[in-house]
């Protein structure tokens, strides 16, 4: 299965495309979108759908997996975080992608075992888990990878199942060790 994850911002967005297939993960691709600060907020907006769906466009991910809104103190911020979150999930939407919905304690939990990880952790996690060489990449590039990557492992796992490992076996019988 291949998919795109994204870490939202109106000035960075940061994607990430992996492909993750009988338990194994594959690095395809990872950038950023950065927009113009002084540019109006519909621009930035339409300059993030517009790459986002070009990139759907291009690798045709079959999952989309997308940050949630971290509400901190400043209001304002998280309105203009929901802003690039709502054109996101748009783009995915329109090209009819199953969308997947984390929060950032929920990735780092799912990447690297502890929900209160630093961000160096895991761009070190993500390095390990796709075997890549993340000393160029952004924050918000490996953040993005961060959450394809969880998606990739809430998807497979029994609570993906209809929350049951009975449903999970019958689902899986490939990872059945007998």
């Amino acid at each position: 299965m291949v998919i795109l994850g994204i870490d939202p911002g109106t000035v960075v967005t940061g994607f990430g495309i992996i492909s993750f297939k009988d338990n194994t993960f594959d690095y395809i691709d990872s950038g950023v979108i950065k927009t113009t600060v002084s540019a109006p907020m519909p621009e930035r907006l339409n300059e993030i759908y517009t790459t986002i769906d070009n990139i759907i466009s291009r690798y045709k991910p079959e999952e989309f997996a997308i940050e949630t809104a971290f509400y901190g103190k400043n209001v304002q911020s998280a309105m203009k975080l929901g802003f690039a979150r709502g054109v996101s999930m748009l783009a995915a939407e329109r090209k009819n992608l199953e969308i997947g919905e984390y929060s950032p304690r929920e990735v780092k939990k799912a990447v690297v075992g502890k929900g209160s990880a630093s961000k160096e952790q895991v761009t070190y996690m993500v390095a390990t888990l796709l075997n890549l060489d993340t000393e160029d990449m952004k924050f918000d590039e490996t953040d993005a990878l961060a959450v394809a990557c969880c998606h990739a492992l809430k998807y497979n796992s029994p609570v993906a199942s209809k929350g049951n490992w009975k449903s999970f076996i019958a689902n899986n019988p490939d990872r059945i060790i007998e």
